[in-house]
């Protein structure tokens, strides 16, 4: 056994007590994955700290879950590292790495009581009796099932029975949990509780948290920060805010949220890069470091919100439709050659956007990003 390995196994074998004293602070360096010639994972570098909640973010095939797979030990990477405190686990069997795991299916033992399925990571980890049935009780009164621990799987919820998993895998005090996906196969009310209920649960235990999800409100609703994903490769790692307010390239505009992006000319003098719309008479100038220019032809980016509109018979932007969803109205404007979105917050009085009507629009310029077109 190498030293390593038997550091890792004394960590995982030692009971609940020894993981209150691991920090969980999390690194990959240069991570890449391959499946004969495709790269799932491609040259990907990351650190997570002690305690921190982050969320893989990306569509299906970008690589998230295969990184959470190479983290967990269950995928060998093809080159990179993978360290915990430090320590180098690449070559550490996963149940030797003593981390917490749950997946979208329960993976619940359905022979086994709700309490005995919890026990069970304790029971493999050496403990007994009154420790077992004390640490069981407050898993239970942790993800809020006390009282339920003699029933059986088949007779909980759907989101019950995921909180077991949750709370077997967190019973032994993890130094970091691994979710992959974990809500996906529950409908949306349900869903959106027990987002909730993990954020409390995170801020009681302070354990490290992955969680892969491809829902972008999942996400940002949750995580402390994002990594955003595409075709196996890091786009952006930063907070919900930093994501939606300055996003680094024009994927991750597109991916997280609504984006309106517009066709503008690049024109770069010292370090100010100048962008120019002919449809809608706009320039907007932001630092050279922000972008890239590319052929003198780039994107403007400005979400639906910084998008203002006015009723005016002499503009030359018309309404095309419209959605009312209360407290807001969706509204496609067309001027030129170029459609983009409003999103106008609706106050009592004041009269909605119709099909057919001239608008003028009014882009605020501080909230939009320049992005090069792609080549």
């Amino acid at each position: 056994m190498s030293v390593i390995t038997a550091m890792m196994s004394e960590k995982v074998t030692a009971g609940v007590s020894r993981s209150q004293n691991q920090r969980g602070s999390v690194s990959v360096n240069s991570l890449t994955k391959m499946f004969g010639p495709v790269k799932a994972v491609d040259d990907v570098s990351l650190s997570i700290e002690p305690g921190e909640f982050v969320a893989l973010l990306g569509s299906s095939g970008s690589g998230k879950s295969t990184l959470l797979m190479m983290i967990a030990g269950f995928e060998v990477a093809s080159s990179g590292d993978i360290t915990l405190d430090g320590i180098r686990i690449n070559d550490v069997p996963s149940y030797r790495r003593g981390f917490g795991m749950v997946f979208q299916s329960y993976a619940l033992f359905p022979h086994m009581t709700i309490a005995e399925n919890i026990a069970y990571p304790l029971r493999r980890r050496g403990l007994r009796g009154g420790d077992v049935e004390r640490e069981v009780r407050k898993a239970l009164k942790l993800v809020a099932l006390d009282g339920y621990g003699a029933r059986l799987p088949n007779q909980l919820s759907g989101g019950q029975q995921q909180r077991v998993a949750l709370a077997r895998a967190l019973v032994f005090r993890p130094p970091l949990l691994l979710m992959d996906e974990p809500l996906g196969a529950l409908d949306r009310k349900l869903r959106q509780q027990l987002q909730m209920e993990i954020k409390l649960i995170h801020k009681e235990v302070g354990s490290t948290i992955i969680f892969v999800t491809h829902d972008q409100e999942e996400a940002l609703s949750m995580a402390d920060r994002v990594a955003v994903l595409e075709r196996g490769r890091l786009q952006q790692l930063g907070t919900p805010r930093e994501l939606y307010e300055k996003p680094a390239t024009a994927f991750v505009a597109d991916f997280i949220g609504e984006m309106n992006f517009l066709p503008v000319e690049l024109r770069q003098s010292g370090g100010e890069v100048c962008a120019r719309s002919t449809d809608l008479g706009l320039e907007v100038v932001q630092e050279a470091s922000q972008v890239l220019t590319s052929g003198g032809r780039g994107l403007l980016a400005v979400r639906p919100e910084y998008v203002g509109l006015t009723p005016d018979e002499r503009a030359s932007a018309t309404v095309l439709e419209s959605a009312y969803t209360g407290t807001n109205q969706s509204v496609l404007v067309q001027v030129g050659s170029i459609r983009l979105i409003a999103r106008i917050s609706v106050s009592p009085g004041r009269p909605l956007f119709q099909s057919g009507q001239r608008v003028r629009i009014e882009i605020d310029a501080a909230h939009t990003r320049v992005f090069p077109t792609a080549s």
